[in-house]
């Protein structure tokens, strides 16, 4: 094929756009109803990457208009003690939205803690009640990830329905409910992962490719239909030596430079999911805020 090259999905403008939706609504929540939906972010532990995020977040809610609030916590806090702030955070009428940040230290339990958090304020997603509220295609809290990557196939095609959609990746985080989602816009979806037989030909027939896999540059172009959107979700980082002594690079779980001389469209990394997922967790609490006080929910920014 002669020099096609697929039209990059800018994240981080797209991103932008959603963050000042989300003002805009915040600021209206504020003059009409004298209300400020308000994000709290529990970090247990001294996890540097961990605490470049909770940073980034903080600023970002603060940015738009919402009250937040971080619990830092020392690595060796009891279960009991966790659970002690995760149950006054839900009892606090002015908080409407809680994350605590994963991983969690090894002696703690995620999926015990992750289910004492009020599901109505799971800006995350992740409770059992809101997985199971997405698969049956009720009202629930949507991983920010996936949400995302949602928002930016529907800026791209309009409607999804009937399109071919493969998930490369089964993770509770980004894989399942990024198949539910889709499922949700009609399309025809296929999750496949590690196991999966003849992965390259499941790929070749997708119209939609989201690469969630956590492994870098595994998805090369010739596994891409000539035309197809890729979403690449990974975020791995390779020693770039050319940089640098102990410099390193960001690659997705695809082969940037094969996939974009193949596919339609397609997300960089940096610079293409990674930004989104922040812009909907603000999105989320927004949302769980307008619930929360009986309000419409704002318009474009949920499932």
């Amino acid at each position: 094929m002669i020099g096609m090259s697929a039209q990059v999905i800018d994240g981080k403008a797209f991103a932008a756009k959603v963050r000042a939706q989300v003002a805009d609504a915040v600021g209206k929540l504020k003059s009409e109803h004298d209300l400020v939906p308000g994000l709290a972010v529990v970090l247990v532990g001294e996890d540097p990457a961990s605490q470049v995020y909770v940073r980034s977040k903080g600023k970002m809610t603060v940015e738009v208009g919402m009250k937040s609030v971080e619990h830092r916590l020392d690595v060796d806090t009891s279960e009991a003690d966790l659970l002690s702030i995760i149950k006054s955070l839900n009892e606090d009428p002015t908080i409407h939205g809680i994350l605590v940040q994963l991983p969690l230290p090894k002696h703690l339990n995620e999926d015990l803690v992750i289910n004492s958090i009020d599901p109505a304020k799971d800006v995350d997603g992740f409770h059992i009640s809101n997985v199971g509220l997405l698969g049956t295609g009720q009202k629930s809290m949507v991983p920010c990830t996936p949400l995302g990557c949602l928002m930016m196939l529907r800026d791209h095609h309009g409607s999804l329905s009937g399109m071919d959609a493969v998930v490369i990746g089964r993770s509770n985080i980004v894989g399942k409910p990024m198949a539910q989602l889709l499922l949700g816009d009609s399309c025809t979806v296929t999750i496949a992962h590690s196991r999966t037989k003849d992965l390259p030909d499941v790929v070749r027939r997708a119209d939609i490719v989201v690469a969630a896999v956590g492994r870098p540059e595994m998805v090369p172009g010739d596994w891409i239909k000539p035309g197809a959107t890729v979403i690449d979700v990974g975020i791995n980082r390779l020693d770039a030596p050319e940089k640098g002594e102990g410099k390193t690079r960001l690659v997705g779980d695809v082969d940037y430079e094969s996939a974009s001389e193949v596919a339609g469209a397609i997300t960089p990394v940096p610079g293409g999911v990674g930004p989104m997922t922040i812009a909907c967790l603000l999105a989320n609490t927004l949302t769980a805020c307008c619930r929360a006080n009986g309000l419409d929910e704002p318009e474009g920014l949920t499932a």
